[in-house]
């Protein structure tokens, strides 16, 4: 794990004016204790506070090492303890080493040394415990940032891989009437089955192709969905017709792949399948407001008990727009006069 005060200058510049107010306040208590200002206090204190600085500083590498998960209490708490010892007797010996040194020989120090020693002793102790908690805090804060980054990750892996899963569910019923179709065509109208053969394999080879993106073009999508109604229409004939009023601007929106799908499955299977008169499917998309508005109508009979297609079709639909756009998509459906509607909104320009 990196420094986490070298690794940051914010933070590096409020380490140094925390040292620099410790500085002050540690002249402060020795001419207190001195009794007099000294010519070397000042000095003093910085050169001890310089030090003792650098040593706060390395007591970051053994004290990620001392605390460890397989570490005992006790091991650990004396491991601390002299970690501390250490620390204040370096301190100790180095200021005096190097105030000695650098004053010239007749001078107080000596006794300014002894009146203030009690105190060296106290304010090492009391910084390095300071020092102690506050890399005990740095070490939460990562660990915590760690957790919620891991947690952010996994979400997100959950969540693709349940996007994944409903992106794969294409109705097998309408791959296997449409086999069926095909099978009875070969022999009634087999200039119909080769068509419908290849609009079915144009069909899945989108499906298939697209499946690991995220996010395609409204008109690729609506291409797409085109080949799935022409498939229907060779199915029922006239009984099924569509219409569509997009707007150019609408082509170039961005929705994820295979979304609408399951939206024109349920106005084929609530519309067609469970009524005998003619159902029309239309659709209409606009941007209003840097959203995608798209409208799918179809009719159906009227006292038909599944006709607001609460199945899992929509469901699909209602899931992946909360998975893929949070908050911001919107999903209405209303049924009224024999006419089933989708209203969904969605951001236009979403990546």
């Amino acid at each position: 794990m990196k420094h986490p005060v070298l690794q940051n200058r914010v933070r590096l510049i409020v380490w140094w004016l925390i040292w620099l107010f410790l500085a002050t306040g540690q002249s402060l208590l020795y001419y207190y204790a001195y009794g007099s200002l000294s010519n070397f206090g000042i000095a003093d204190s910085i050169v001890s506070m310089l030090i003792y600085s650098g040593i706060a500083l390395s007591l970051w590498y053994p004290f990620q090492f001392i605390n460890r998960g397989d570490n005992r209490p006790t091991v650990l708490i004396s491991n601390i303890v002299a970690g501390g010892a250490v620390s204040i007797t370096i301190l100790i010996l180095l200021t005096k080493l190097i105030m000695t040194t650098v004053l010239p020989e007749q001078n107080d120090y000596q006794a300014y040394w002894e009146a203030t020693f009690p105190y060296r002793v106290g304010i090492g102790v009391f910084i390095y415990g300071l020092i102690i908690l506050t890399y005990y805090l740095f070490l939460s804060l990562t660990n915590l940032s760690e957790k919620k980054a891991k947690a952010a990750q996994l979400e997100s892996l959950v969540k693709e891989t349940e996007l994944k899963m409903l992106r794969s569910q294409i109705n097998p019923h309408f791959l296997f009437n449409s086999l069926n179709s095909i099978s009875s065509l070969t022999v009634t109208d087999p200039e119909k089955a080769r068509i419908m053969v290849v609009k079915l394999s144009d069909f899945m080879r989108y499906a298939l192709s697209k499946k690991d993106e995220k996010l395609v073009s409204f008109q690729s999508e609506i291409e797409n969905l085109r080949l799935y109604l022409d498939i229907e229409k060779v199915r029922f004939g006239d009984r099924l017709s569509t219409e569509e009023k997009i707007e150019k601007e609408a082509l170039d929106a961005r929705i994820p792949v295979m979304f609408l799908q399951p939206l024109y499955e349920n106005a084929v299977k609530h519309g067609v399948y469970e009524s005998i008169g003619n159902v029309r499917i239309s659709t209409s998309a606009k941007i209003i407001n840097g959203y995608l508005e798209i409208t799918i109508c179809n009719n159906y009979e009227q006292g038909q008990t599944s006709a607001m297609g609460t199945g899992t079709g929509l469901r699909n639909v209602i899931r992946r727009l909360e998975l893929t756009y949070g908050n911001n998509g919107y999903l209405k459906t209303t049924g009224e006069n024999g006419i089933f509607t989708v209203n969904l909104f969605i951001p236009a320009n979403y990546s």
